[in-house]
């Protein structure tokens, strides 16, 4: 990091043990200091607004109000200057693409040694993108068009967000009051998600998405 001045970053994460974890990673690095925490997205939302300065926000990609995508792109509507690193227990092989494509800076798993973040934070302040090597590997694979199909890669981010919903056991009426969209627009996403991941049926989509969601954990 090239600038004198001290960068701002701020922490969303819902879980308050996981925020106080990565300030004391974050407050070791040098020219860098926490100007703000949030437990939720909305919470988040009104940290950004209120701020004068944020160089970096680090995004839980599980928040309880609103995927940390979607806040994501909210934040970058607000302040489209605003570095975005998604720090998430969630396999990186399905959203870290995503984060990019939402204008992120990097996605980094949380299961990664402690030190490694600031590498990350470092690479990220300096205007760089941050995700693994194996994750390297694997977008390069699908910009030389070797790219998977009919996989939880080919649904859209709120295809992606039913899905986890769906896996998590929640019902169509459920899903709409957490997305905030009507039960008819889950039902077409629903129907969305079995074409394109070739499922015969509703008990089939069920099944694998609850098997999916398992295997995050």
């Amino acid at each position: 990091m090239s600038d004198c001045e001290s960068k701002k970053v701020i922490i969303i994460d819902d879980h308050p043990i996981m925020r106080l974890g990565l300030s004391q990673l974050i407050q070791s690095i040098d020219g860098v200091e926490i100007a703000g925490e949030a437990g939720s997205a909305t919470e988040a939302l009104s940290l950004v607004e209120s701020l004068d300065k944020i160089d970096l926000a680090l995004v839980d990609m599980s928040l309880p109000d609103r995927s940390g995508l979607e806040l994501l792109k909210d934040m970058r509507a607000w302040n489209p200057d605003l570095k975005c690193l998604v720090i998430s227990s969630h396999d990186e092989g399905v959203y870290a693409e995503r984060v990019l494509r939402a204008g992120g800076r990097g996605y980094m798993m949380k299961d990664r040694a402690p030190e490694l973040l600031e590498s990350a934070v470092k690479q990220v302040l300096d205007g760089g993108i941050f995700v693994s090597q194996e994750m390297t590997s694997r977008l390069m694979e699908v910009l030389a068009g070797g790219g998977p199909t009919a996989s939880v890669s080919s649904l859209s981010d709120r295809e992606l967000e039913v899905y986890r919903a769906i896996g998590e056991g929640k019902g169509s009426r459920e899903i709409a009051g957490i997305m905030g969209i009507s039960v008819r627009t889950v039902d077409a996403h629903r129907t969305h998600i079995k074409e394109k991941m070739n499922f015969r049926d509703a008990a089939e989509l069920t099944y694998e998405a609850i098997r999916w969601v398992e295997s995050q954990c």
